[in-house]
């Protein structure tokens, strides 16, 4: 028996009836066919544009200045579902509140693309971003939620491998980063909501094509696994205390801060993973939305 009090009290009349795994192997086609349907429809207020591979949406806001500072969003979706539709709602507020053009990436989905597909894939959209004449290149900041968080934090490395991009900031929202958690055995699953242990193996073997844990998965495909964190630029974390992803995502906030990169952490306490989307309008999504919000406002 679930105890409800675990929860935040925003979110414990809904946590009950949440499914703990919502994507494997069987289920994948038919969650594709539903999250696609949002995809097929382009609001009057975005714009769709060709990048590399891929196509990229790009809002902007009421009034904007002739060069203004951006952001790269990168879709969740555990590497394997999702489109960059699904956050026209948050990249659309992200545009509005900060003043700023917001670039979304629709980067090809694992299994069928793999690694480093994605991740190139959201190299691209920062690359078209950075030659865009109303996006002050050198203000760009990258952030993502889940598997998109996990593929900003390795966008942060590519980029700072590479050196062509230099992204100023990375806003990571219970990031996907280590496939080593699909090891554990000493997970208390009981208030996982959204994303499981056995969700994140299907996840992490879709995208690696490798079996989670496997010691020649990269550092780019699996952040927490990159060994020199030195030189990324400032972070914010942010993950809910029942999130399966709550451990891997404050040691790699501490490799940060060890590594001399300034880094905000946020717990929600009770908070399971994708709270703020699937319940949008509740205080403690709003909260979580406003610290965001305020993080990108300091580093732009």
């Amino acid at each position: 028996m679930v105890q409800g009090d675990a929860f935040h009290p925003d979110l414990r009349g809904a946590a009950r009836w949440l499914p703990r795994s919502p994507v494997n192997k069987r289920s994948l086609p038919v969650v594709r066919a539903l999250s696609g349907l949002a995809s097929r429809r382009v609001p009057r207020d975005v714009r769709v544009e060709p990048a590399g591979d891929i196509t990229v949406r790009v809002y902007r806001p009421p009034t904007a200045p002739a060069r203004s500072p951006g952001l790269l969003w990168i879709h969740g979706g555990g590497y394997v579902i999702g489109s960059a539709a699904q956050d026209d709602w948050l990249c659309r507020h992200f545009a509005r509140e900060l003043g700023i053009v917001v670039v979304s990436a629709d980067y090809r989905l694992a299994p069928e693309h793999p690694f480093p597909v994605p991740l190139h894939d959201c190299h691209d959209a920062l690359a078209w971003m950075a030659r865009q004449p109303d996006i002050d290149a050198e203000r760009i900041a990258i952030g993502g939620a889940s598997a998109g968080g996990g593929l900003a934090a390795a966008l942060a490395l590519l980029a700072h491998e590479r050196g062509e991009v230099r992204p100023v900031f990375q806003l990571l929202a219970y990031p996907m980063i280590d496939d080593r958690t699909v090891l554990r055995t000493d997970l208390d699953e009981s208030h996982f909501r959204l994303w499981n242990n056995k969700a994140n193996a299907f996840g992490w073997q879709s995208y690696t094509g490798l079996a989670p844990g496997s010691p020649s998965i990269s550092g780019l495909a699996a952040p927490a696994r990159y060994e020199d964190l030195s030189g990324l630029p400032p972070a914010w974390i942010g993950v809910g205390s029942l999130d399966l992803f709550h451990d891997e995502d404050l040691a790699y906030a501490k490799r940060l801060a060890d590594s001399g990169i300034a880094c905000e952490t946020l717990v929600v306490d009770g908070a399971f993973h994708g709270f703020d989307e699937v319940f949008a309008k509740t205080g403690v999504a709003k909260g979580f939305r406003t610290a965001q919000v305020a993080a990108l406002a300091a580093a732009l």
